[in-house]
C-alpha cells in the first residue's frame, strides 16, 4: 500500500512539473500578436508567419486589422490594440477577445504601419486561417487568396482543409493552390514537374498566368523544366480556348435568338405580301412597353406574384402589337399593294408616329423592366465562362416561337391560306380564299410575334422609344439572307449570323465585325438572289 501511495505521490509530482513545461512549449497567441508590432518589417513579417503556423483562426481579427490600417500600439505600456475613429477619439478593442478597451486620442497610440509586401502576406495568411470556415464562400474566398499569395507558411493549413473539403470542385482548387505554392518553393525537379501536372488539369486564367510566371523566373536556367512548363502551359491555353470557343457559340446563340425574334414576324409579313414594313421595330418597342406596363401593375397590385408578370406579358404583348398591326395593314397597307416604295416610306413614317406617341406617354428616358427570379443569376465556371439564365430563356423561347408558328402554318386551315396565298395570290382568291382578310390576319400575326420578340429583349436591353431601331436592319438582313418568306431559312440565316457575328467581334471588332457580315451576305445574294431557302410557286417562278 505504502508502495503504492509513493507511486501516485511521484505521478503527481511529474504532472505538475510536465504541465508548465507543455503549455510553454505552445505559442502564447497574445505575445505573438504583440510581435505584430515590431521595428523592423523583417521582425513583423516573422510575426505574421509564426500566426499562420499556429492556424488559430482567433488571430483573424488581429491580422485583418493589420491589414486595414486599424491595429495600434499604446504608447504607455506598448500593447497592441484594435482602433476605430469615431469623431475626435479612437475607440479602442482587445485584437484577440474583442473586448472593450476605452477611448485613446491620436497621440496617445501608434498606427502599426505595413508595406506592400507584408499586405501580400496577410492576404494570403487570412485566407489560409479562414480556410476551414462552415461557409463555403469564405472558404472559396481564402483559397483564392492563399493561390494569389503562394505563400509556403500556408501549406499546413492548407493540408488540413484539403483533408476536411467535402466539396469536391472547392477541394480540386485547394489541391491546385497547394501545387502552385510547391512549384515556387520546391528546388527537386521531378515534384516540380508532379506540381505541373497537377495544374495543367486546372484550365484556369489564373493557371495560365502562373505557369508563365514560373516559365520566365524559376525554371529558365533548367531546359527540363522549362520543357515540362510548356507542355503544361500548352495544354491549359488549348482548353481554355476551348472553352472561349464555347463562350462564342453561346453568345452566339443568344445573339441569333434575339434576331429570330425581332425577324420571324418580319418574314411573315415580308413574305406573303412583299410589304416593306418599316415599322416592325416599333411593334417589337410595343411589346417591351407592354411588359413595363404589365410589371407596373404585379408591382403595385400583386408584388407577392411578380415573377410571374412575363407570363402574362407575352399573351398580352402579342395581343397589343398584333392589334397595331392589323389596324396598321387595313388603315394604311391594303391601299399600297404592288407599291413596294410606298409601302416603304408610309411604314416609316408610321414608324416616327409611333415612336413620338410613346415619348409622349412614357417620356424619353429608359424604362425599368425586372427580371424574375427564375430568369437572373448565370450558369459561372472556374474557366471564366459565364451563362446567363435570361440568355438561355430567351434562346428556347425563340425556338418555341417559331414551333408554334410552324404548327399554325402547316396544320391549322389559316395557315394553309397563308400559304397559298403565298405561292399565287390570283389562284388562291379565284378558289374563294379572302386574300384581303388574310392579308390582315398575316400582317396581325407577324406584328404580334414582333410584340412577343419586345417582351425577351426588354430582359437584355433598354426599354425606349429607339428600342425597335436596333433590330431592324439586322432583321431584314436575316429574312433576306434565309430566303424571303422561308421559315426555317429566317431560323438557319438568324443563328447563321448571330454566330458569325461572335466569332468575328474578337479578331476584328465589333463594328468591323458587321461590316465583314454585311459585305458577305451581298456578296452571298449576288450568287443567291432568293437566300438559303428560295420559295417555290408559280407567282415566285414567274
Amino acid at each position: 500500500m505504502k508502495a503504492i501511495l509513493t507511486l501516485l505521490v511521484a505521478a503527481l509530482v511529474c504532472a505538475l512539473v510536465a504541465a508548465p513545461g507543455a503549455h510553454a512549449a505552445e505559442p502564447d497567441l497574445t505575445e505573438l500578436i504583440d510581435g505584430l508590432a515590431a521595428k523592423s518589417f523583417k521582425q513583423k513579417t516573422a510575426a505574421v508567419e509564426r500566426l499562420a503556423a499556429t492556424g488559430d483562426p482567433r488571430a483573424v481579427p488581429a491580422l485583418t486589422a493589420m491589414l486595414e490600417g486599424r491595429l495600434y500600439t499604446l504608447r504607455t505600456d506598448g500593447r497592441v490594440v484594435v482602433a476605430e475613429k469615431s469623431g475626435g477619439v479612437f475607440v479602442l478593442a482587445a485584437p484577440l477577445t474583442g473586448e472593450s478597451l476605452g477611448q485613446a486620442v491620436k497621440k496617445e497610440i501608434k498606427k502599426v504601419r505595413v508595406n506592400n509586401r507584408l499586405r501580400g502576406l496577410l492576404r494570403g495568411v487570412l485566407g489560409g486561417l479562414t480556410l476551414l470556415s462552415p461557409d463555403m464562400d469564405t472558404r472559396r474566398a481564402a483559397v483564392d487568396s492563399v493561390l494569389k499569395a503562394r505563400d509556403e507558411s500556408m501549406l499546413p493549413v492548407l493540408e488540413k482543409a484539403i483533408s476536411a473539403e467535402r466539396d469536391a470542385d472547392l477541394r480540386g482548387r485547394m489541391e491546385m493552390a497547394r501545387a502552385a505554392i510547391r512549384l515556387f518553393s520546391r528546388q527537386d525537379p521531378d515534384a516540380r514537374r508532379t506540381d505541373l501536372e497537377i495544374l495543367s488539369g486546372h484550365p484556369v486564367p489564373e493557371v495560365r498566368s502562373l505557369l508563365a510566371e514560373f516559365l520566365a523566373g524559376p525554371a529558365r536556367d533548367d531546359p527540363a523544366l522549362v520543357e515540362a512548363g510548356e507542355e503544361a502551359l500548352d495544354r491549359v491555353e488549348r482548353s481554355l480556348e476551348m472553352w472561349e470557343m464555347v463562350g462564342h457559340l453561346y453568345r452566339g446563340l443568344s445573339l441569333g435568338s434575339v434576331l429570330l425574334l425581332a425577324a420571324v414576324g418580319l418574314a411573315i409579313t415580308f413574305g406573303v405580301m412583299g410589304v416593306i414594313n418599316m415599322a416592325h421595330g416599333e411593334m417589337v418597342m410595343l411589346g417591351a412597353y407592354t411588359t413595363f406596363m404589365v410589371q407596373e401593375v404585379f408591382r403595385s397590385s400583386f408584388p407577392g406574384a411578380f415573377d410571374y408578370s412575363i407570363l402574362v406579358a407575352v399573351p398580352l404583348a402579342f395581343l397589343v402589337a398584333g392589334a397595331v398591326g392589323v389596324a396598321i395593314e387595313r388603315g394604311v397597307i391594303r391601299f399600297l399593294y404592288g407599291r413596294p416604295l410606298e409601302t416603304l416610306l408610309a411604314t416609316w413614317g408610321i414608324s416616327l408616329i409611333l415612336q413620338q406617341t410613346v415619348r409622349a406617354i412614357f417620356g424619353p428616358t429608359n424604362r425599368e423592366v425586372g427580371a424574375p427570379s427564375w430568369m437572373s443569376g448565370a450558369i459561372e465556371t472556374s474557366t471564366g465562362l459565364v451563362l446567363t439564365y435570361n440568355r438561355l430563356w430567351i434562346i428556347l423561347f425563340s425556338l418555341a416561337v417559331v414551333g408554334l408558328i410552324a404548327l399554325v402554318i402547316k396544320k391549322t386551315a389559316f395557315g394553309l391560306q397563308m400559304r397559298s396565298v403565298t405561292q399565287n395570290r390570283t389562284m388562291a382568291a379565284s378558289m374563294g380564299i379572302r386574300a384581303g382578310w388574310v392579308d390582315a390576319m398575316t400582317f396581325g400575326l407577324g406584328s404580334g410575334v414582333a410584340g412577343m420578340a419586345g417582351v425577351a429583349l426588354s430582359q437584355i436591353d433598354n426599354v425606349s422609344p429607339n428600342l425597335g431601331q436596333s433590330y431592324i436592319i439586322d432583321s431584314f438582313m436575316v429574312v433576306v439572307f434565309g430566303g424571303v418568306g422561308n421559315l426555317w431559312g429566317t431560323v438557319v440565316g438568324a443563328f447563321s449570323l448571330g454566330i458569325a457575328n461572335k466569332f468575328l467581334e474578337p479578331l476584328s471588332g465589333a463594328v468591323l465585325g458587321k461590316i465583314l457580315v454585311l459585305v458577305a451576305i451581298i456578296l452571298f445574294i449576288q450568287k443567291r438572289p432568293r437566300g438559303l431557302f428560295a420559295l417555290k410557286g408559280r407567282a415566285v417562278e414567274t
